[in-house]
């Protein structure tokens, strides 16, 4: 009976090292990333009365088809993007969200997102590029690293007094999970976005109806 349980307990362990082999070989699929998150209130109901158009940010990455991947311990990989397959669209809506709730002296702004030539009834006019945007995550045993990576170029330009502001934002981070979850990679690239659009935030400021360098 003694022998009888060992054995069992053999079998259990040996299927489960097995489905652990298993589960750690990627299979080359596809998985999509919400970056849509709800922005916290304004702390005004207030909107102030400079109008902002931001235009479709343009997507400069080399890789276009994704935004990253996971290297798997046993080999393989899975490949992420973002839902919808536009990461420049996502970062442009993400910028326009963030402004209209939260924006420069933590004031909600009258923004919206408009085609790119078709603006003839704003004070400021955002635009940019976008160079990196990137999360991969890589197993090792017991551990998986996550690293995130972004890089945008902003520019703003003032109807009124033509004045521009060009910023170049840049923000890496990084994880190591014990157990992996695609979550993990989706919060650190929300986490990476969100930093970039504070810095922008941060050294920017509105005067006399146009973006400017802050002091």
């Amino acid at each position: 009976m003694k022998e009888l349980s060992v054995r069992t307990t053999l079998v259990l362990g040996l299927a489960m090292a097995v489905s652990i082999v298993a589960g750690c070989a990627g299979k080359g699929e596809l998985r999509y990333l919400d970056l849509h998150t709800k922005q916290p209130a304004a702390q005004s109901a207030d909107t102030e009365p400079v109008k902002i158009v931001i235009e479709p940010f343009e997507d400069r990455r080399l890789e276009k088809s994704r935004v990253g991947m996971r290297s798997h311990l046993w080999g393989g990989v899975t490949y992420f993007n973002v839902a919808g397959g536009q990461p420049a669209e996502v970062i442009t809506q993400a910028l326009a969200d963030r402004l209209k709730s939260r924006g420069w002296r933590e004031r909600a702004w009258n923004v919206r997102v408009s085609p790119a030539g078709s603006v003839t009834d704003a004070d400021i006019v955002i635009s940019g590029q976008v160079q990196d945007f990137s999360a991969n995550a890589k197993s090792r045993v017991f551990s998986t690293v996550i690293d995130s990576n972004s890089r945008f170029t902003i520019q703003a330009r003032n109807l009124g007094d033509k004045g521009t502001t060009t910023r170049s934002v840049e923000g890496a981070q990084s994880r190591t999970v014990l157990w992996f979850d695609e979550d993990d990679v989706q919060e650190l690239l929300l986490a990476t976005l969100k930093d970039g659009i504070d810095r922008f935030i941060a050294d920017t400021m509105i005067e006399q109806k146009g973006l400017r360098p802050a002091r």
